[in-house]
């Protein structure tokens, strides 16, 4: 099954995983054939793609898509009628220096309304916005972000190129400039010109439209153009249960404390007088995987810990993503080793962790790459991580503490069948 690549078992079969999944994320994506490639746009019709938002006009003109400003309009969007998950994009565009816009990937557009969670915020996304995922065409000469991520309509920047000066520097201003857009499970890299721009780690969207963006403008008739549009389909990612719903077939507890089910949700008690951890414990190990949970911290310290060992005086040893009922909530920390690893400020909790109610926690983790989201918002990310890379799954309940927390829709991020 094609699931198998996400986590390791015994003897060459588990080597074998191992070897495939960093081979994956370490992007060797290129390596697969280029015959797969096929056209987006025919060169002489908008056949395929729907005009969606604003105003602003499309044409095709000596086999370009042109799109053309019209003042004072809101955002518009070309959008193809396909949906997308898994693909690799390449195309070549030419904005007018004095217009912003952007190709929209896995994006969505809806006819109600939509709220998303992100952090401590509701976004509220009214109906007919095109938003997600854009990868930036930028016209602002004084930060040059072209390749770099934005949200649209819902988070704003989430990959500026603020640290990747080289590939900014690659956007020639008024001229033809290609890109190349690969996105795979929860991964997105782009490419400028040859030149690597973001690398983003984010499940908040696995499919959705491509769209090419025309930004409001001020003025009337600047244009973009888009060429040689083709694109590589590498299939889809989907979330598949960690955990049966049902019982705790599958874990088993480790230490002190109490693990029960009660109406699909995994409740973990303990006590203060209970000097030793406690944790549910996955039976089976994983090597390169994402995760996704649902958790609720009435009282007490908790994470959720992976790629670890049954050893050591609290129980288990290795790296686990901090839940606690009020503070460091999205942390990194190494148990029986280096303590903290990413410890995140009062701020980032404050703006990121619901007290007292369901919060989402995601972490990926494939080769030395471990990042953290509560709620949508990052709040760990490390590279090339020394520590361990496989092991066991454990829930926890801190030793010495008074602990309730509440776990639901454990989720494994899969390719699809």
């Amino acid at each position: 099954m094609k699931g198998e690549r996400w986590f390791v078992g015994t003897g060459g079969k588990g080597l074998a995983v191992l070897l495939l999944a960093g081979w994956w994320w370490a992007g060797a994506a290129g390596l697969w054939a280029a015959e797969g490639f096929r056209p987006l746009f025919d060169g002489r019709s908008l056949a395929g793609w729907v005009k969606r938002g604003g105003h602003a006009t499309y044409t095709v003109e000596e086999g370009c898509i042109v799109g053309r400003s019209v003042r004072e309009t809101a955002n518009t969007f070309l959008c193809t009628t396909q949906d997308f998950g898994d693909f690799e994009l390449e195309l070549e565009v030419r904005a007018d220096p004095r217009l912003n816009s952007g190709i929209q990937i896995r994006s969505e557009c809806y006819d109600r309304p939509t709220e998303v969670i992100y952090g401590m915020q509701t976004l509220r996304i009214p109906a007919g916005r095109v938003h997600g995922y854009q990868v930036e065409v930028d016209h602002n000469r004084n930060r040059r972000w072209s390749g770099g991520i934005y949200d649209e309509a819902r988070r704003t920047w989430i990959y500026p190129l603020t640290n990747r000066p080289a590939a900014g520097a690659a956007f020639r201003f008024g001229d033809w400039n290609h890109y190349r857009i690969l996105c795979v499970g929860d991964r997105i890299q782009t490419w400028v010109n040859g030149v690597a721009a973001a690398d983003l780690v984010d499940s908040m969207t696995l499919a959705g439209f491509i769209g090419l963006q025309v930004h409001g403008a001020s003025e009337e008739g600047l244009e973009v153009r888009w060429r040689n549009l083709r694109i590589r389909e590498l299939g889809r990612h989907a979330w598949k249960p960690l955990w049966d719903g049902r019982t705790l077939a599958g874990w088993r507890p480790v230490g002190e404390g109490e693990w029960s089910v009660q109406d699909g949700v995994i409740r973990g008690v303990h006590r203060r007088d209970q000097e030793g951890y406690g944790h549910l414990l996955s039976d089976r190990r994983f090597a390169d995987f994402t995760v996704r949970l649902k958790f609720r911290a009435v009282r007490g310290n908790s994470g959720f810990y992976f790629r670890v060992e049954p050893t050591g005086f609290s129980g288990v040893t290795g790296m686990q993503a901090e839940i606690d009922a009020e503070k460091d909530v999205g942390g990194l920390y190494e148990t029986n080793g280096r303590g903290w690893v990413v410890q995140p400020g009062p701020d980032d909790v404050r703006k990121s962790f619901r007290r007292g109610e369901w919060n989402t926690m995601t972490v990926s983790a494939h080769g030395g790459r471990i990042v953290v989201h509560v709620n949508g918002y990052k709040t760990a990310e490390v590279f090339d991580d020394p520590g361990r890379r496989e092991g066991h799954f454990a829930l926890q309940l801190h030793g010495g503490q008074d602990c309730e927390v509440w776990f639901k829709d454990l989720e494994l991020l899969v390719p699809e069948e």
